[in-house]
This record gives structure tokens, C-alpha cells and sequence, in this order.
């Protein structure tokens, strides 16, 4: 499926920086997210700084309860990272919805790839029409 799937009631999102709760993000992403662990409070913060920001606003509450950033030279490639969602609300569909989102938000900017990396969601991307590299052999990556 690569229809942009719906938002569980009572939720919005939004991709204005703005709202973005960055101790709360910086809170979920250095306690709770494998890739993130330890990430220091003013690495987030520059991180936000220099992406496309989204996030899963509960609609009575305006709490945050989902984030995810895009890397990006809206031109040819994106980077889809820090996909998180809060625990409490996990299994309504906010993730698949969010990447949904997105997906549409970057989609005029006419990339030629977005790439992600997941140990463990690989299921929730391919429902929005990710797939695992075709030649992964001729991808690097140089790690600090």
C-alpha cells in the first residue's frame, strides 16, 4: 500500500518547527531510541535545527506524542530519520501515518530517494512503499 494513511482521530500533524517539543524529543530519543542513546540535549537540538520537522500533536492537549525529521537538499535525496512515537499511543497507526505524511510533505521537491535506517519497523515502511536497497553492495557509509 502507498496511499497515505489516515490519522487516528483526535490527532494532527504538523511540520512547523515551532511546536516541535524539544526536551520531549530529546528526552524520548536519549532514553528510549537504540539509534540515539546518550545523544547529548545540544546535538538534538542542532539536529532539529538543520531538518524539516514533524510532529503528532494530541488535538484537545496540543502534547506531543510523535516525531520524526527529514534531512534533506529538496532536491534530489532525503534522509528519514528519529521516527519516534510515544509509547502510550503506539498501535493506533500514528507512526504509519506520520511516515505518511512526510512521504507527501517532501514528494513535490521531486527527490529521486528517500533513505531510512530500521533494526526493527522494516514492516511499517514498506506499507508506505519502502523497500530494502536494490544493490546494497554499492552503498558506504563512513562511521565516526
Amino acid at each position: 500500500m502507498t496511499d497515505t494513511p489516515l490519522l487516528a482521530e483526535g490527532y494532527e500533524i504538523s511540520a512547523d518547527t515551532n511546536r516541535v517539543d524539544a526536551e520531549r524529543v530529546h528526552r524520548w530519543l536519549s532514553t528510549d531510541a537504540y539509534w540515539a542513546l546518550g545523544r547529548p540535549r545540544e546535538k538534538q537540538d542542532r539536529a532539529i535545527e538543520g531538518s524539516i520537522n514533524f510532529g503528532v500533536y494530541d488535538a484537545v492537549s496540543g502534547d506531543q506524542v510523535a516525531y520524526a525529521r527529514v534531512v534533506t537538499d529538496r532536491a534530489t535525496f532525503a534522509w528519514l530519520c528519529d521516527v519516534y512515537v510515544d509509547p502510550s499511543v503506539r498501535g493506533k497507526g500514528i507512526g504509519t501515518a506520520l511516515v505518511g505524511a512526510v512521504r507527501e510533505h517532501v514528494r513535490p521537491y521531486g527527490l529521486r530517494r528517500i533513505l531510512l535506517a530500521t533494526h526493527d519497523a522494516h514492516e511499517v515502511y514498506e506499507k508506505l512503499g519502502f523497500a530494502a536497497l536494490p544493490k546494497p553492495e554499492q552503498w558506504m557509509a563512513l562511521v565516526f
